[in-house]
């Protein structure tokens, strides 16, 4: 008798145990579906700069391309050979050896390049995301955008080479510009892997259609302490291309060195 109660008790409790692995799988939210994320960084910096991000989205299960620029990093493709258009392509390149669509990340002077590639392969591209960058209008450079941000501290830091070909950061002002917040190591990490910057790029203009870069979303992530690219000029982009979802981080121009987990966390938000 007490065998027959300790088997029905012991049905009992396993029917229960299924019963409950069934019930939290179906309420549990889902699993984030795998994404892959393409990021571009910005002007004087490289790769580099992301590796903390690449770390934790690589974490949490996510595909991670890091885009080194020509003429950044270790890439020395000669400034008088570079353009928008050969950042753009390098981009392209990239995501043909995607499958399916990606999150393309563009920080500062990459939001031009994010943009040119989106007019380029819409279809490539769920969504566009802009970190601390420039969104430029149909028919403007960089060059167009920069003076209409007249409270930006970074224009009087520009000391241009002889020939006109690279723009350089007088180096005392390098990392109040771009990273005053992060740490000693993060700032160290810019000093050390500091390049003048390619010219020719930043007089590209771009020409955009409603069809291709206007069918792509598109999601700004605002850098609240950024004396290069400022918050009230942000604003100004953000709505000029009607851009609808936005975040902000409360950093310097450089919150992937600065906050690295508060910037993978909502590009983590914004892959769900």
């Amino acid at each position: 008798m007490k065998r027959t109660i300790f088997s029905l008790l012991l049905a009992v409790f396993t029917g229960i145990v299924f019963a409950s692995c069934s019930k939290n799988g179906n309420d549990e939210t889902p699993v984030a579906k795998p994404q892959t994320y393409v990021l571009v960084h910005g002007a004087w910096q490289a790769p580099y700069v992301w590796d903390a991000v690449r770390t934790t989205l690589v974490n949490n299960g996510h595909k991670v391309i890091v885009v080194e620029l020509p003429g950044h990093g270790a890439d020395q493709t000669p400034a008088y050979q570079l353009s928008l258009d050969v950042y753009r392509d390098k981009v392209v390149e990239a995501l043909s050896k995607v499958e399916g669509k990606v999150i393309l990340v563009g920080h500062s002077m990459g939001g031009m390049v994010i943009t040119h590639v989106a007019e380029k392969v819409p279809a490539k591209i769920s969504k566009l995301v802009y970190i601390g960058a420039f969104v430029p209008k149909s028919g403007q450079a960089l060059v167009d955008l920069s003076p209409l941000d007249p409270t930006s501290k970074l224009g009087p830091s520009l000391v241009p080479s002889a020939d006109q070909l690279t723009l350089d950061v007088k180096r005392e002002d390098l990392t109040n510009l771009f990273i005053a917040d992060g740490s000693a190591a993060s700032k160290q990490l810019v000093l050390d892997n500091y390049r003048p910057e390619p010219a020719i790029p930043f007089t590209t203009k771009v020409n955009l259609t409603s069809g291709n870069f206007g069918s792509v979303e598109k999601v700004y992530i605002k850098t609240l302490q950024d004396v290069v690219i400022t918050p009230g000029f942000q604003d100004r982009m953000i709505a000029d291309a009607g851009i609808k979802t936005v975040y902000s981080v409360n950093t310097s121009h450089s919150p992937f060195l600065a906050q690295p987990l508060a910037v993978s966390d909502l590009l983590l938000k914004i892959g769900k």
